[in-house]
């Protein structure tokens, strides 16, 4: 998938040489993090088995609700953002349950949800445009698609973000026991080292233009959190191992009905969040805000090596495949595709994830 991304900058390059420039890489890494926090979220309901077709939905009904709040209700800006994304974090907590307790697949009830939800952002927003105004307290909800770190800081935070790393890699691989896995600890401070350069060409890049998006640095922590999640704490092997075998996970003792219902409470917080990201970065909440984007995110998954059958899948891969996705919609925006074409490169796209996830599978 690398290489496949990289083949893909260097057609868009060749045919439009301002997708390269500061500008287009500082919107790319905005529309990315959009694209990417939904699919991280995305994650944690796909590695135990469980889909989710309600989220697009959710992003628009909920970027919808903080945005009423504070542009027409005159809430305090922070406030209705935080009610926003509790309210789907408790939305998707009972969507779970109903999943796990009455024992209905997953796939009826988000899309059931899909529908009820876009009904009520419509029904929210008057079935009209909510604009994104500037002034006072409101750039609070501005500031996460508009604010940008200065250049000095975003290099300086750079320099800090990338010293712990190297520093926490060095210091795991000390204590790690074994021949075999002390061979691969000795390779993680030179892989940290190389992703730490690409990090830093980014930062010089985006710091051409007007600096580090914020929006980047939301995706970071969410990244940061969820990898943690995974990767370090018994709820995130619980989740690989309902997803390799439920059956055999509850005879092992792992709460299956407790995680599940867990793994879409937290979807529900990061689709609030989103929310926020997508309305503030389209300007307005809109009928249309949020449409398809839970495709977006269930494709980055599975072209980050997520399998749909559940057990498979990792923040890292997720985060490459979402970059996929936000440089094809990136690129096809900048060469002016019309709407239609968009549409059938995105399908295109998810099918093809999808055939690679099932001979991946086969293969395994």
């Amino acid at each position: 998938m690398a290489g496949v991304w990289l083949v893909m900058v260097g057609v868009f390059a060749a045919l439009s040489p301002a997708f390269i420039g500061a500008r287009n890489v500082s919107m790319l890494a905005i529309e990315l993090s959009v694209t990417a926090t939904l699919a991280i979220g995305m994650l944690l309901v796909i590695l135990p088995g469980q889909i989710d077709l309600a989220a697009g939905s959710g992003v628009g009904l909920f970027g919808g609700v903080a945005a009423v709040l504070v542009f027409e209700r005159g809430a305090p800006a922070l406030p209705a953002m935080l009610v926003a994304i509790a309210g789907a974090a408790l939305t998707w907590h009972v969507v779970g349950r109903i999943i796990v307790g009455q024992g209905v697949p997953a796939f009826i009830v988000t899309l059931g949800g899909l529908l009820v939800l876009r009904g009520l952002h419509w029904l929210v927003i008057h079935d009209s445009t909510v604009p994104v105004t500037r002034g006072g307290d409101v750039n609070a909800y501005l500031m996460l698609t508009t604010f940008y770190v200065p250049p000095r800081a975003a290099l300086a935070l750079w320099a800090a973000i990338s010293a712990l790393a190297l520093a926490a890699v060095i210091r795991r691989g000390r204590t790690t026991e074994g021949e075999g896995a002390r061979g691969r600890a000795e390779l993680k401070p030179m892989q940290t080292f190389l992703a730490a350069q690409v990090a830093l060409l980014f930062v010089l890049l985006t710091n051409q233009y007007r600096g580090l998006p914020f929006a980047a640095l939301v995706l970071a922590a969410v990244a940061f959190a969820v990898w943690v999640v995974t990767a370090h704490m018994p709820f995130g092997r619980h989740l690989y191992a309902i997803g390799g075998n439920a059956e055999a996970a509850h005879l092992s003792g792992v709460p299956v009905e407790r995680t599940v219902v867990l793994a879409y409470t937290l979807l529900g917080a990061v689709v609030g969040l989103t929310g926020l990201l997508q309305t503030a970065y389209a300007g307005a909440s809109t009928t249309t805000v949020g449409n398809l984007m839970e495709l977006d995110a269930i494709a980055a998954c599975v072209i980050g090596g997520a399998s749909l059958r559940g057990g498979r899948g990792t923040v890292p891969g997720v985060l490459l495949g979402a970059l996929v996705i936000a440089t094809l919609q990136n690129g096809m925006t900048l060469l002016s595709v019309s709407p239609e074409m968009k549409l059938v490169a995105r399908g295109l796209v998810l099918g093809f994830a999808v055939w690679a996830d099932v001979k991946l599978s086969k293969e395994a």
